[in-house]
């Protein structure tokens, strides 16, 4: 039996995919196409054209099932080929690979030539796409060949040039802030770092507490105090570990405060190294409130890069300082609590405690 006009319009009306449709949502393309009984044609979800009557309108998971019912590509979104966000990300991927292969990092004109956009443009996307501008990709790219000619190259000043740097002074002057050390040190691994640490207990469990002689640099929560000082040698293989004297039980005291009431805030200085775009997200973390959270997509949006909020998780999940940068203040988009790298009970039992007014002491457990 054909249904009737009024029918099929209730029916499209009722589905999901008509509201994305209206919308042009762009996120929703790929996830199904829609066709349009009286042009014979089918289109994205984003598709510009008119909005079509719902009682013409079929829904499609590919967009080989919409040209097996008998329909043909609409000529302006083009369904069946790579969509404007594949095109862009496969674009900005080729002026990535043109920064990474080049002896000295490219000027953002030179980049702009490569890629066929105009300088401004190609600033904009590449860093929606990749939450960094291209000149702090080519600075963070040039750091990560550092490390890995440190490693590698018979002396440092070697390594210096083979990375691109044009002088061994202009390194050696961002030196610190890229390794964390000496060159030398670097090159042998961290061997020499000394790093104190001390287990204490709090309401959450046991919490292991690490510091170098430039900040905190490791806050594990856990159940087994032997298992954490364990992951902490795993982490620094090569640094030299020490057992907390009486002064450093004060900065283990003020971690534990911290947990307790959060509302006071974290006065510690950190020593905690990552990438670029690492750093970005773990200083965005630093700035919410207690007693506030933030979805993986804001921290993505706050960063100018909205479509990196996998890239966002990754970085929470990464976080070796647990509650000092508080990963666990950012949660699914719908307010949900996702994963936590020291348990999902922690992370909820945090939240609810920063959402007390005021100081809160909490009882042990």
């Amino acid at each position: 039996m054909i249904a009737k006009p009024e029918e099929r319009a209730a029916a499209t009306r009722s589905d999901p995919r008509w509201e994305a449709v209206l919308a042009r949502d762009p996120a929703a393309d790929g996830q199904f196409y829609y066709s349009v009984r009286t042009t014979g044609v089918y289109c994205r979800p984003s598709c510009c054209a008119r909005a079509a009557l719902p009682e013409n309108v079929q829904f499609h998971a590919t967009a080989e099932a919409a040209e097996r019912a008998g329909y043909r590509p609409c000529q302006r979104c083009r369904p069946n080929e790579p969509g404007p966000d594949r095109r862009q990300a496969a674009r900005i991927a080729s002026v990535c690979r043109e920064i990474e292969s080049a002896a000295t990092t490219p000027t953002l004109a030179e980049l702009a030539r490569h890629s066929g956009l105009s300088p401004h443009h190609l600033h904009r996307v590449f860093k929606s796409v990749t939450g960094l501008t291209p000149r702090a990709y080519a600075a963070a790219h040039r750091a990560k060949r550092v490390r890995t000619e440190l490693r590698q190259a018979p002396t440092v000043t070697d390594a210096v040039y083979r990375a691109g740097y044009g002088s061994s002074g202009r390194f050696y002057e961002a030196a610190d802030g890229i390794l964390g050390m000496t060159p030398s040190r670097y090159r042998a691994g961290g061997a020499g770092v000394e790093i104190q640490f001390s287990v204490g207990e709090c309401s959450l469990g046991s919490v292991l507490v690490a510091a170098t002689a430039r900040g905190v640099c490791a806050i594990f929560f856990g159940d087994d105090p032997d298992a954490l000082a364990r992951e902490l040698q795993d982490r620094f293989p090569r640094a030299r570990l020490k057992a907390g004297d009486s002064k450093f039980q004060r900065t283990v005291a003020i971690v534990v405060g911290f947990v307790e009431a959060p509302r006071l805030g974290f006065s510690l200085p950190l020593d905690v190294r990552g990438t670029a775009f690492q750093a970005r997200v773990w200083k965005a973390l630093r700035e919410i409130p207690a007693g506030k959270t933030a979805s993986y997509d804001e921290i993505a949006r706050r960063l100018g890069s909205p479509s990196s909020a996998r890239a966002v998780a990754r970085a929470c999940a990464t976080n070796p300082v647990a509650v000092a940068i508080p990963c666990h203040r950012v949660v699914r988009k719908d307010g949900g609590i996702s994963g936590y790298f020291w348990g999902v009970e922690r992370k909820r039992a945090l939240l609810e405690r920063e959402a007390l007014p005021g100081p809160r002491a909490a009882k042990r457990s």
